[in-house]
């Protein structure tokens, strides 16, 4: 795969790193516009062709003709387990189990209390809750929610403790891991692209006594994850970024096998029953990572999802995660050395293992900046504060439409066209 030095590359040696790319005959299974180049997959992945065929399938022979016999016919009954099958497999953690169910955040909600119900029987007494100040809010919100839900336990309640990097994790697991139940880290930091190294952080948790929470979002199909070597206890993520699911598509939820035959968590709905359709008046938990189901299941969204986790399946890992730095690493060369006279700030690990597949950059006018290179066809998105962010999807981006976004960049910014009114305006959704 192409890493080459920016001095030397021109748009000519980008379309040769795309002719010799191993990964490029998955560009054809995406619908794209041809007049955009896209590079938002690390908040909403493109489309995989054949999802529309799949959802037309669902609405008009599944749900049309079969009716509620689609139940057992048409297995709906089983999607979310047999696609959390699939995305077990895709992060490494065939030696626990998975469903594809819920959002991110109710998942993050079993997740946790999940975990602290354990600790109560393993470890009683321990308190603290440690997440990173730069974590996406949902899962600092569903932390707090948590610990104002359950208030005082024995007299104490849940406390959230805040750390800002691995340094700051393993001082506060050394001074007080006694007090530590469970840590909740985003593998990829969503703003950053900054990429724990999780193999180190599961084990220095776990020699404090406590259990480890990975959220993926940033992570799943987009970087390599193996949840059994790491030895990770949960983990959850969705599937409309990096897996292509289409939006609002279900998230997952994966815990250990050693966890599972003990696993509570509060929201327990009749799909995590073990005899459903029994009918009993008191719940009695299913076998395994289906007593983390909770209602009745999305169909379509589950069903398209499934298009997008296959082709993710279908990838050499390493041949993927090559790619996915040649074009971070390629976009941020570019910028820096061609735009070298614009105030913009890499907030990106240069370093190539600490990253994930999205490069963010801060500008002082970064929003009006993002909104105008919008306008001329290059689909980024903006995070505060100031934050540029460029997700790169090796399955669809190419190395040419690294350079060609640099160069509609270079015009945004040179010409100042995000200085136009419009592009001041701010939308609800950035």
């Amino acid at each position: 795969m192409a890493h080459f030095p920016h001095t030397d590359v021109t748009r000519e040696t980008c379309l040769r790193a795309d002719q010799a790319d191993p990964l490029r005959k998955y560009r054809d299974q995406f619908a794209l516009p041809d007049d955009v180049i896209y590079l938002d997959g690390n908040s909403l992945g493109a489309r995989p062709k054949a999802a529309a065929a799949r959802a037309a399938d669902v609405v008009e022979r599944e749900w049309g003709t079969d009716l509620i016999a689609s139940w057992n016919t048409n297995q709906w009954f089983n999607l979310p387990v047999r696609i959390g099958t699939k995305v077990g497999q895709l992060i490494g953690g065939s030696g626990g189990q998975c469903v594809v169910t819920d959002t991110t955040s109710v998942n993050v909600f079993k997740a946790l209390a999940a975990a602290l119900r354990l600790q109560e029987s393993d470890r009683p007494g321990r308190r603290v809750i440690l997440s990173e100040r730069e974590n996406f809010p949902t899962d600092l919100y569903m932390i707090e929610g948590l610990i104002s839900f359950l208030g005082d336990v024995d007299g104490r309640s849940y406390e959230l403790r805040l750390i800002d990097d691995v340094r700051e994790l393993r001082e506060t697991l050394l001074a007080s891991g006694d007090e530590v139940a469970a840590v909740l880290l985003t593998h990829v930091n969503y703003r950053s692209g900054a990429m724990w190294a999780m193999n180190e952080v599961t084990a220095a948790v776990h020699e404090a006594g406590a259990l480890m929470i990975w959220d993926l979002c940033h992570s799943a199909g987009a970087v390599p994850v193996d949840l059994d070597a790491a030895g990770a206890d949960f983990a959850v993520g969705c599937t409309y970024k990096y897996l292509n699911g289409g939006p609002g598509s279900p998230a997952f939820i994966w815990a250990a096998a050693r966890h599972l035959p003990r696993i509570e968590q509060p929201l327990s709905g009749w799909w995590g029953h073990a005899k459903p359709f029994e009918m009993s008046v008191s719940f009695d938990p299913a076998e395994g990572a289906k007593r983390l189901l909770v209602g009745t299941q999305p169909i379509i969204s589950l069903a398209t999802a499934e298009i997008g986790i296959d082709l993710a399946l279908s990838v050499d890992q390493a041949a993927h995660r090559e790619k996915s730095l040649g074009l971070t690493t390629l976009f941020i060369d570019l910028v820096e050395s061609r735009l070298a006279s614009h105030p913009l700030t890499l907030v990106t690990p240069r370093d190539e293992a600490s990253r994930g597949s999205h490069v963010s950059f801060r500008h002082p006018e970064g929003y009006a900046v993002m909104k105008a290179l919008i306008a001329d066809g290059v689909i980024g998105d903006y995070r505060e504060p100031e934050i540029l962010r460029f997700g790169f999807a090796p399955l669809y981006n190419s190395f040419t439409d690294v350079w060609d976004a640099v160069e509609a960049l270079r015009l945004v910014l040179d010409e100042e066209r995000w200085r136009a009114p419009g592009f001041q305006h701010r939308d609800a959704v950035t």
